[in-house]
């Protein structure tokens, strides 16, 4: 498929999709809310895909809404902003699903929109300069779409702090409130993403789609009330091809068939 505001770059089991607007700082409009959509759901049905690497052209991440999108929403109906807002959802929700690990290689900005698209990545790796923001308040708006991604993330604490004020921070407290995992200076941020890429081509690609899966449905059950759940869920990937392969490898001293060198 092609795109007009995405560049999107296959390497084996790897793709790589980058935000391509770089004239307006990979502002979101309904164009780029829609090509993300679509990709997302191509890549879900996609079985040969492992690893997905969201990034930005030019000098920032995402600056979050573009300008001429807000001014036409302005002019909505109460309806058609409803609407409006459910695509939106339902593309950071496709992204968030994905059965892959979706790492953000985020730098310069990611504001508004921008931090609830590294809110939905598995894995954020951020330069050392980008600065972030949940900053809908400052336009008389606020993160809804993004709140139900990105508070799992962050927490109820650091998202009354951060949603109510608007105000920007740096990669430093991204990584304090658990929104970024790794801050390197800029020049490392690809090096640092292929780590990540490689470490994730080291795991079984059912193993890594299962605990992706089972982590919203675990989170915050008591550990009696998940039990069937969990014992089912390793019950299952031990018999599971990969498992009876990861296994034997082990005991072989060997390296199971999905590594990739």
């Amino acid at each position: 498929m092609s795109y007009n505001f995405l560049a999107v770059r296959r390497e084996g089991a790897v793709e790589h999709v980058t935000l391509d607007r770089p004239d307006v700082r990979n502002a979101f409009n309904e164009d780029v809310i829609a090509e993300l959509a679509a990709w997302a759901a191509d890549a879900a049905d996609d079985p040969g895909l492992r690893v997905v690497v969201l990034a930005g052209a030019g000098t920032v991440f995402s600056a979050g809404a573009d300008a001429a999108w807000m001014a036409r929403t302005a002019g909505y109906s109460h309806d058609e902003n409803v609407k409006d807002a459910r695509t939106a959802a339902a593309m950071f929700r496709a992204i968030n699903a994905l059965p892959c690990a979706v790492i953000g290689r985020i730098h310069g900005a990611a504001l508004g929109g921008g931090s609830g698209l590294a809110a939905v990545c598995d894995i954020v790796i951020a330069a050392d300069s980008t600065i972030f923001g949940f900053t809908e308040t400052k336009l008389g708006i606020l993160p809804a779409m993004i709140s139900p991604f990105v508070l799992p993330k962050i927490g109820v604490s650091a998202a009354r702090a951060l949603f109510l004020t608007g105000m920007r921070f740096d990669a430093a407290r991204a990584r304090e409130i658990g929104l970024v995992h790794a801050v390197v200076p800029e020049h490392l941020l690809d090096d640092t993403v292929q780590r990540y890429v490689s470490e994730i081509l080291s795991a079984a690609p059912s193993a890594v789609a299962a605990a992706k899966a089972l982590i919203p449905r675990v989170w915050g059950q008591p550990p009696d009330a998940v039990e069937a759940l969990t014992s089912g869920a390793i019950a299952a990937q031990r018999v599971s091809p990969e498992g009876q392969d990861g296994l034997r490898a082990f005991l072989e001293k060997r390296k199971p068939g999905w590594v990739v060198e």
